[in-house]
Parts: C-alpha cells; structure tokens; sequence
C-alpha cells in the first residue's frame, strides 16, 4: 500500500493475487455499505467472461450493486449473453450497446454517465476479462472514506503485470508510466490502471 495521503488525493492499492495480501472477501464495514455501488465494464467479444465476472461481483456481499457493461457490437454475442444474466441477477446488470467499435475511453464515459443517472454513490472501472479480481473490490470501496479515487497499481510493491506479458511490452508500460509521471507531476505510479475506485460525486463535478 502507498503511503496515507490527504483527503481527496488519490490512492493506489496492491492487487497481484499472488505477491499482495490476499483480500479481506467481506465487504467493508464502513459507511460505504450504505451507498450503491455501479461497476462500469467496456466489453468486446467477452461471451465466455461475463457469467463469471457477474458471479463474482454480485458475491462479494455488497447489497447495492450493479454491474453495467458497455458492449461495442460484440460480433459473438456478449450483450445477448448480458441480457439473459441480468434477468438472474434480479435485473443488477445493464447493457448499453454501440454500433462498433468507438474506443475504451468513450466506453467508459458512456458507462458513468448511465451510472450517474441512475444513481450511484460509488463507481468501478474493470475490464471484462477477469485480469481484475473482483475480490479487491470491498477493499478499495473501504479506503474511498479518506480518498476520491482508488488506484489498482501494477507499479507499487506487492504489484505486478500478468505473467504472460512479453519483455517488450512490460517495458513500453513501465516507461510510458514513467513519462507521463514526468510531464504532468502526478505522484501515482500506474497512471494507466484500468482497475480504478471513484467516489460518484467526484465523478459528477467532471464535465463528461
């Protein structure tokens, strides 16, 4: 864990399964349960992803929660596969769909803005292919009661990639991190996590 920042600064937080402390699995204890909670995930041909990734978030015991998938015209059906798990899961997951590809930027904005208007007091970013553990996610909930955003750093001690990662490409992220730190003077370490814990009213403020 990075050191304690001051309120409203942004936190990173270990999440190699492997190398980290493993997760508490409960949900936090804090006032964070009394809020709603949207987990925001941009999906492209991630059929075979979604029925576990639903199992696992709607399990970690977190009673307002919902899952919302942003599907840029998955040609192998994920949105349908979607659809028919939110029926059994109490109809917590919603599908937005796009024609096309548009890009995970704008897949994200698409996701926070839905979120927002439905309502949420908490947000997650997570990609659909189960990189992310879900079991971390009551953990990073817990520590948005002293920070407005939650990081998921690969780049802080007990943080690590996936091993699967060529040399080439763990050295291009290492360095663009590096670079961006550089240029713009910001104190996280994984500028470019895609595991990120956001209060919704920070959110909210921002002109989306």
């Amino acid at each position: 864990m990075a050191g304690s920042p001051e309120k409203g600064t942004e936190r990173e937080t270990v999440l190699d399964m492997d190398q980290a402390q493993q997760p508490s699995g409960s949900a936090p204890t804090n006032s964070v349960l009394d809020g709603s909670v949207s987990v925001v995930v941009p999906t492209y041909n991630e059929m075979e992803n979604i029925p576990m990734l639903a199992q696992q978030l709607f399990g970690l015991g977190l009673p307002d929660i919902r899952l919302v998938i942003v599907d840029d015209g998955s040609p192998d059906g994920t949105a349908n596969v979607a659809r028919e798990l939110s029926g059994r899961y109490a109809n917590r997951i919603i599908v937005i769909e796009r024609e096309g590809k548009q890009g995970l930027g704008t897949a994200y904005i698409t996701g926070f803005k839905k979120a927002l208007e439905l309502g949420t007091d908490y947000m997650i970013q997570m990609d659909a292919d189960l990189s992310h553990s879900p079991e971390y996610i009551p953990d990073m909930l817990g520590r948005l009661d002293e920070s407005d955003i939650v990081v998921g750093s690969r780049y802080i001690r007990g943080g690590g990639v996936d091993a699967e990662w060529s040399f080439k490409r763990r050295f291009l992220s290492s360095s663009a991190n590096r670079m961006i730190r550089v240029i713009t003077g910001l104190k996280v370490k994984d500028v470019t996590s895609g595991f990120k814990a956001y209060r919704g009213n920070v959110l909210q403020k921002l002109d989306l």
